[in-house]
């Protein structure tokens, strides 16, 4: 019965009172005992209050900071993403190839600006065969790639620069009524180019015309004859046609 309330120094402490002899009475020497085990209880009780009411180094002391896993637990949310579904990898891959795709066109915007902007235009030097190579009348051949006529006469070889006089739209022939029509205001010009009717101020340029030591024409339409209107007629000039 001892044994199982005390432990092995109590047991031991009776055992020597005994053998000396003090004739101390058991049940003084258990209520001894006793009291000694409640003042250790007591003891560690407080102890334990003590180291209780400490606070835990390793705990979270404070609010949580918003978005961080013990702010998602605070608030009662759940710390683990969603599953990583196929849908979910597809929509990722798209963001970022869009992201992507921005930042190469803006790339290439941005080195394009340090690049060289040239205008390729036409030659305004250039040759259109042999005179015998043109019949009488209007010749389209070189309009969309010179815009230019080669207009050929009884006497004479001309070339007309494909321009309105009025805002500079390009006419279009019409063989049928030989004359030049402008689709833009209505002007209209002869087959030599010179206006009759509509807005057109004046008739349409000349290319001035040169024959090449290999026999070609050479048309420079860099080099324009015109007859402004009240001002000299510049057609009959040097260069402003060949003799047929």
């Amino acid at each position: 019965m001892l044994g199982s309330r005390f432990s092995d120094r109590h047991v031991e402490v009776v055992h020597t009172e005994r053998e000396k002899g003090n004739g101390v009475p058991f049940k003084t020497v258990v209520e001894d005992l006793q009291g000694e085990s409640q003042s250790r209880q007591q003891a560690a009780v407080a102890t334990a209050d003590q180291s209780a009411s400490r606070p835990d180094p390793t705990q979270y002391v404070g609010t949580p900071a918003i978005g961080t896993s013990k702010a998602a637990a605070a608030a009662g949310i759940s710390s683990v993403g969603p599953a990583n579904t196929v849908i979910d990898r597809h929509r990722r891959r798209f963001v970022w190839s869009c992201v992507a795709g921005f930042l190469v066109a803006w790339f290439i915007a941005f080195f394009r600006y340090f690049l060289p902007r040239v205008l390729f235009e036409p030659a305004t030097v250039f040759k259109i065969g042999y005179p015998a190579d043109y019949a009488l009348g209007i010749d389209e051949k070189y309009l969309q790639k010179y815009r230019i006529w080669v207009d050929r006469t009884p006497d004479r070889l001309l070339v007309i620069y494909a321009r309105c006089t009025h805002l500079g739209c390009t006419p279009d022939w019409k063989p049928a009524e030989n004359k030049f029509k402008c689709p833009c205001h209505g002007s209209g010009y002869d087959s030599e180019g010179i206006n009759f009717e509509g807005p057109a101020p004046r008739p349409m340029d000349r290319a001035n015309l040169d024959v090449a030591p290999d026999g070609q024409i050479v048309v420079d339409v860099g080099h324009l004859y015109s007859w402004p209107k009240g001002q000299r007629d510049q057609f009959n000039d040097k260069g402003a046609y060949l003799s047929a």
